[in-house]
This record gives structure tokens, sequence and C-alpha cells, in this order.
């Protein structure tokens, strides 16, 4: 299987990259309306060789089976071996690349927005974007890097049940991982998180509640206790016990009984009253949260 693409070409969203590859994946969060990063799974990848074009988001790659035979070439990497289990390449936004390959293939496929990983390198390592970058790496064994990909595969495979806010939070979380893998030592360390400030803390949580039926965000919550994204979440979790958007899928959930103690409104307007993106996600998430549907609790309360 091959692409042909032809030249010049501009830089290709991930979403057109997934469609150009012509491979089906088994996830894909192209509807999950996802904000900081994309990602696409793949379990099970026959034999194919692919010219990808540049792309407009950095792109990790982490191979969870690995094939018979393997070739990359791109940027100041050229591998012929395949890589070992658990590894992940990084290529660069606006590089591309050429990969083939013989014996099934799994793997999961992260892209990350250039704008975020360039905040968060500004704002929590105090690097000039006008003298870093993101290179290209080959086969990473970095043990927190896996484990924030296989949070994304989590979050994928599950539908993203945590919203866009959950998403949010993983980009940040990887875009950290990632530079602090290339940046050098005496830049990585900047002092320990303590909790949010008591006022802050409130206020936040006052945003939340006021917020709870709009499209939540990391970055505007950040900016109502005046931090970073990076030092908000850790102060934050480090006040409440529970990462931002665990505590405003909580709320949420909270919101939702309430509302369905109160009276005989439908589904439908519970879930977009407590910031639900519909009445399914509704429902997965309370029986989860609270182990009984929204109708079964209802009806315990005794209404309807």
């Amino acid at each position: 299987m091959g692409l042909e693409v032809a030249e010049p070409i501009r830089s290709l969203t991930p979403q057109e990259y997934g469609r150009l590859a012509r491979l089906q994946p088994a996830a894909a969060s192209a509807r999950l309306g996802w904000s900081g990063l994309e990602a696409l799974l793949f379990n099970d990848m026959p034999d194919a060789e692919i010219e990808r074009p540049p792309l407009t988001h950095h792109e990790l790659v982490l191979f969870n089976r690995p094939p018979d035979v393997f070739g990359l070439d791109y940027e100041g990497v050229r591998r012929n071996l395949p890589p070992p289990a658990g590894t992940v390449a990084v290529v660069p936004a606006g590089t591309p690349s050429r990969r083939q390959w013989r014996g099934h293939m799994g793997s999961l496929l992260v892209f990350l927005e250039p704008d975020l990983v360039t905040r968060v390198a500004a704002e929590q390592f105090g690097l000039d974007p006008a003298r870093w970058a993101v290179p290209p790496l080959d086969f990473l064994d970095r043990p927190q890097l896996r484990a924030a990909m296989l949070a994304v595969e989590a979050e994928l495979t599950a539908g993203g049940l945590g919203g866009p806010l959950a998403a949010e939070s993983l980009a940040n979380l990887l875009a950290v991982h990632l530079i602090r893998h290339v940046s050098a030592p005496r830049r990585l360390e900047r002092g320990r998180d303590g909790a949010l400030p008591r006022g802050r803390l409130r206020a936040v949580v006052e945003y939340i509640e006021d917020h709870l039926d709009d499209g939540l965000s990391l970055e505007q919550m950040a900016a109502t206790a005046h931090l970073s994204v990076y030092h908000f979440a850790r102060q934050f979790r480090a006040a409440t016990g529970l990462p931002p958007h665990q505590y405003v899928i909580s709320r949420r959930v909270e919101r939702a009984k309430q509302l369905l103690q109160e009276g005989d409104l439908s589904l439908a307007v519970v879930a977009a009253a407590a910031g639900f993106a519909d009445q399914s996600k509704l429902s997965h998430t309370f029986k989860r949260v609270v182990g009984v549907s929204p109708r079964q609790f209802r009806r315990s309360a005794g209404i309807g």
C-alpha cells in the first residue's frame, strides 16, 4: 500500500492524514471534540509502505506491537530494525516521513498541537520559542512518556468519556514529559508546587459551578487562578485530591443527581443542564460513578 502525494504539498491535519493513509483505525478521536491533541489507534495493521506528508502537528508513535520487518526514515532518523515494544518515536510538525513494515503491527498515534507544546515550554520551562523546537526522536524508552500515551489510549478506547477537558489535561501532560526529555537537565526543576491557596481554590470552584453546563477548559480554569495550565493542574489536585477534569465530572454528576431529584425533567434536558454532551454520555458516566443508571436513581428517589 502506498501514498501518492503531489509536490509541493501543504502540511496535513491528523484527520486528513488518517483519511489519506487508507488504514482503518480501531479508534479515532476525530469526533470526540478533543482540544490540544488528536489520536488514532491501530491494533492490527497489515503490510504497508507509506510516504507520509508533513503534518500540522507533532506526531508521537507508541509501538504496542512491533512488526517483523520495519523501516522508518525522516529528518535525522533512519531505522531498519523493528522498534522494541513500548518505545516512542517523535516526528516533529512539518516533517515528511517514509515508513514501511511487514508483519502485522499495532501502534498508537498521538498528534500534539505545536502551539500547546510551545506554550508549555515557555510557561513551565522558561524556554525561548525562537531558540527551542521539538527534535526528531527515534524510539525513546521513557516510562513516564509511555504512561501518558497509554492514558490517551485508555481515554480514546473509552470513547472520550472524560470529555475535551480530560484530553486537554493529557495533552499538557504529554507536552511536559516530551519537553523534559529534550531539555537540558538544569532547565527541568522549577520548584515543587504546593496546594492551590484557599482563595484561588474558592474562585475556581465557583467558576466551575457557574459554568458546568458550558464547555469548561483547563485554560479557562487556570486563568481564573492566575496560573499556567501546568501549575494549576498540579496545585488543584494537591488541594482537592482530584485532577481538574475528574473534579468537573464529579460535580456534573452531582448536578445531574439534583436535577433528577427535583422533578420529571427528561434525561436529555438533565444531560444538557449538567454539562454532558448528550443523554448517552450522561447515562454512561452516571452509572460508572453512582453505580446505577439515571432512571434507576430517579426511581429510587421516588420520582417517576
